[in-house]
């Protein structure tokens, strides 16, 4: 049976995706494969915020090659868009050079635009995106959502009042005369993929899941984060590498603050994972890293792909 080209790995934050990762990548190599990890994250590209974002370590990178990981300064603003034309890119050259695409990330939009063609939305005008991101730090998410709901209000009912990043961007769009009332389904939630793809979702329990992630904060303070979100702000972190998980709330000293934003996010991921269409779900409760890549396997050698449209 014809094999997907792509193996993607979605799921929320804290959930395992890069040590799943690896020990598929294991797996792969014992059947001949050259796995290469393609990162659909859209924090990971900046080198310097590497523990705040949890891109994978020196010794993860050794056991498997990540591409689209840390190649960014922080002072350099960065797009969907821009990440699709590179991850197209890398995909493409891997699978041209008979090399195993993992394609593995948190940010849903991202892995979307690994993964397919969607209809990207332009560039803000200049200075829009400043404009919302200092109206949001000073009147919050929740004063922004509600002038975005008397604009706009099919859009404002698919944002969740607590996600900064996708009010600030419809505001954007909504300046710039680019976003209109949706027409028919979205084309995020179709089964078009660019290449055959089986597309893995990573979920946990979620009592274990917010633990581990508390945990995971706890970690990034005690190896330092604080010292490299100071560093990254001294150095002019643009406004898309300050949306990073907990860089607002380490610079105030608020890791609690951080604790809740991250848990949040967790759920809204989840959320984005059930509406992705052809998803297979697997819960990594109570199992190894190891467990997990084996069922992947199977599947990937079973399992009919999702075709290229």
């Amino acid at each position: 049976m014809l094999r997907s080209d792509v193996i993607a790995l979605f799921g929320p934050t804290g959930v395992g995706k890069t040590e799943v990762a690896i020990a598929l990548a294991q797996r792969l190599r014992e059947l001949g494969e050259q796995p290469v990890a393609v990162s659909a994250d859209a924090l990971q590209v900046y080198a310097g915020l590497e523990r705040l974002t949890g891109a994978a370590t020196a010794a993860q990178r050794a056991q498997l090659e990540h591409r689209l990981l840390s190649f960014l300064p922080v002072d350099a603003s960065f797009s969907a868009g821009h990440y699709s034309e590179l991850a197209h890119a890398e995909i493409d050259e891997l699978v041209l050079a008979g090399r195993r695409p993992i394609v593995v990330g948190g940010t849903g939009l991202y892995l979307r635009a690994a993964l397919t063609e969607l209809s990207l939305r332009p560039a803000p005008p200049e200075g829009a995106r400043e404009r919302w991101t200092e109206e949001l730090m000073r009147r919050g998410p929740e004063a922004l959502h509600a002038t975005l709901s008397r604009r706009a209000p099919w859009a404002a009912e698919t944002i969740d009042p607590a996600d900064r990043q996708r009010i600030v961007r419809s505001l954007e769009l909504l300046d710039a005369g680019e976003l209109e009332p949706p027409q028919g389904p979205s084309e995020l939630w179709t089964a078009s993929m660019r290449r055959p793809t089986l597309l893995i979702g990573l979920t946990m329990q979620r009592e274990l899941l917010y633990a581990r992630i508390d945990a995971r904060v706890d970690a990034m303070v005690a190896a330092g984060v604080e010292g490299e979100v100071r560093r990254a702000a001294a150095a002019g972190a643009s406004p898309t590498a300050r949306k990073a998980l907990g860089f607002e709330e380490l610079l105030a000293g608020d890791v609690e603050q951080m604790k809740r934003r991250t848990r949040n996010y967790a759920r809204r991921q989840l959320t984005w994972m059930r509406k992705l269409a052809a998803v297979t779900e697997l819960d990594g409760t109570g199992r190894s890293a190891a467990e997990v890549a084996g069922e992947i396997i199977t599947r990937w050698r079973s399992a009919p792909p999702i075709r290229a449209h």
